[in-house]
């Protein structure tokens, strides 16, 4: 076979191949994402109470990056053994505290003054 026949073929292959994986690709990637939900979804309510899990769900939709950074974070605790028990509401709230000043941000403002001898509007004496 000459080179621009191979590579045709090679072409019309790559294609068949691509056309197959496109759509299984996104369907794997979708049924993974739901996976992935359902597992984060049962670590949490083993570890959370009603009222803890209720709690996290109204932040969430509060606050969305804020309730996912706190479910990763519960997650990640949970799964290196760091967490005694059930967490209950109060658990949570003291949890949710010590992430707000964590992530609580000081506004610091600096002023350049000016001294009166570098003024120079008298520059006409």
């Amino acid at each position: 076979m000459s080179d621009p026949e191979l590579e045709a073929i090679r072409q019309q292959r790559l294609a068949q191949l691509q056309s197959q994986y496109k759509p299984n690709n996104a369907e794997n990637k979708q049924a993974m994402e739901e996976k992935m939900q359902d597992m984060k979804n049962s670590i949490l309510s083993q570890v959370l109470d009603q009222s803890a899990r209720a709690r996290l769900n109204t932040l969430s939709l509060g606050k969305p990056e804020k309730g996912k950074m706190v479910e990763d974070m519960i997650i990640n605790l949970a799964q290196h053994g760091r967490l005694p028990g059930k967490l209950g509401e109060k658990e949570l709230i003291n949890l949710l505290e010590s992430v707000n000043q964590q992530t609580q941000r000081t506004t610091v403002v600096k002023f350049d003054r000016r001294r009166a001898a570098l003024d120079f509007d008298d520059d006409d004496l």
